[in-house]
């Protein structure tokens, strides 16, 4: 069967490890950072990110109009946005990459602004296909406007509870809750875990670390997590991506059920022989949350036949497939599994295992987990594994994809 990109993206998905404040709509970076007077990202600086007047220029940067919407060689606005965004996180430096943040955060810092972003994290998922999605964010940066942690969380309760409240009476079906993260550069607090707490059953799913890897151990946070386990807190952790397997190793010890990125473990796999770490990885089944682009970007992986998801799933690692930040990135979890199995040649089988891998170690309720997998996940690859086609379920919304349809190349590399 020819895995295509309309075949893949009509596939129910799961999408594990996907950040608020990197997915952001181009559109909403445009727009909310106009209503605040901000520089726009592309649009009022150079792909350089100087500013579109420097060096005794007017207001046009590589030929883009920093007040129209579409520039004098055709490109839009927020076509410049994006623009900008994928050239400056393709920096080859976990630091450099998450530098790029800081425009992201610049239009998170109200409870209106929040709600609107995590409504839209919702809506985008829907339309990717994505029926269970699990977003992730630092409260402790959305606090600039004079939002309380706790007013924060509520504001993205808010947004996600309406983004999936609007799938619903549009017939679609999707399962989304929140992690929390601590950022490894920021001093360790008991907040996030508290609020967790208070909130475990209306959205907060669990905790997550995440931020520059190198020279700030997991290890510095162990307390909290401790304490989040003991009360029966889910918890994941950055590790592996911008640092040694031993920053798996630590993430492990602080309780990390699963882990993000994960992909230098095949540091510690020499041919057939495991290392402790990896060793320990395989045995316990941990869940690598794995986003190729985003590796690429980083530096993590030169490109895609030499990153680690393809070696890893082979192996019998479990592996769940996400996207990481979809505006730096410019991707989709969808785009992100169809060229992860085109460079490795992967079958419908060994999409369906990551994807059942991914709803197996989500942090949501069991028995709604369960219900997907039963009702949604599991009709959907049956039928294109029968038809070659993977229609659209009630469950999921639409009409079945045509075989026209699904051979079309809809997703651009």
């Amino acid at each position: 069967m020819n895995l295509t990109p309309a075949l893949i993206g009509a596939l129910p998905k799961i999408a594990l490890h996907d950040h608020l404040d990197g997915g952001l709509r181009a559109e909403t970076v445009l727009e909310l950072s106009r209503e605040l007077g901000l520089e726009v990202p592309g649009v009022d600086t150079g792909a350089d990110g100087r500013d579109a007047g420097a060096d005794g220029r007017d207001a046009v940067a590589d030929g883009r109009d920093a007040g129209a919407d579409v520039d004098d060689a055709g490109v839009s606005a927020p076509q410049a946005v994006a623009d900008w965004f994928q050239a400056a996180a393709d920096s080859g430096s976990l630091p450099a990459y998450l530098s790029t943040f800081d425009r992201t955060l610049a239009v998170m810092q109200t409870a209106p602004q929040l709600r609107r972003i995590a409504r839209e994290f919702v809506e985008d998922m829907v339309a990717d296909s994505v029926v269970y999605a699990e977003t992730r964010w630092a409260p402790h940066q959305h606090t600039g406007a004079g939002l309380t942690l706790d007013e924060a969380v509520q504001a993205v309760q808010d947004g996600l509870d309406e983004g999936v409240a609007a799938a619903e009476q549009d017939g679609r079906r999707i399962v989304v809750g929140q992690l929390l993260c601590y950022l490894r550069h920021l001093e360790p607090t008991d907040d996030l875990v508290e609020i967790a707490l208070a909130r475990r059953d209306t959205g907060v799913l669990g905790l997550d670390l995440a931020g520059p890897e190198a020279g700030f151990p997991a290890s510095r946070f162990r307390a909290q997590f401790e304490k989040a386990r003991a009360s029966g807190l889910r918890v994941t952790i950055h590790a592996g991506e911008a640092d040694a397997p031993s920053s798996i190793a630590d993430a492990l010890e602080c309780g990390a059920e699963r882990i993000g990125h994960g992909v230098r473990l095949l540091e510690d796999i020499v041919g057939d022989d495991l290392g402790p770490v990896a060793a320990r990885v395989h045995r316990e089944q941990i869940c690598l949350e794995v986003c190729p682009s985003s590796n690429l970007q980083t530096g993590a992986a030169a490109d895609f036949p030499s990153h680690a998801a393809g070696p890893l799933h082979a192996r019998g690692f479990a592996l769940a497939l996400s996207s990481d930040n979809r505006l730096m990135s410019r991707t989709s979890t969808s785009r992100e599994m169809t060229l992860v199995a085109q460079t490795f040649d992967w079958t419908l089988e060994d999409l369906q295992q990551v994807v059942l891998c991914g709803l197996e170690n989500g942090f949501a309720p069991a028995e709604q987990r369960q219900a997907l997998r039963d009702e949604v996940v599991l009709p959907a690859y049956r039928a294109a594994a029968l038809g070659g086609e993977a229609p659209r379920s009630e469950a999921l919304g639409g009409e079945a994809l045509s075989e026209e349809t699904q051979s079309e190349e809809t997703q651009s590399e």
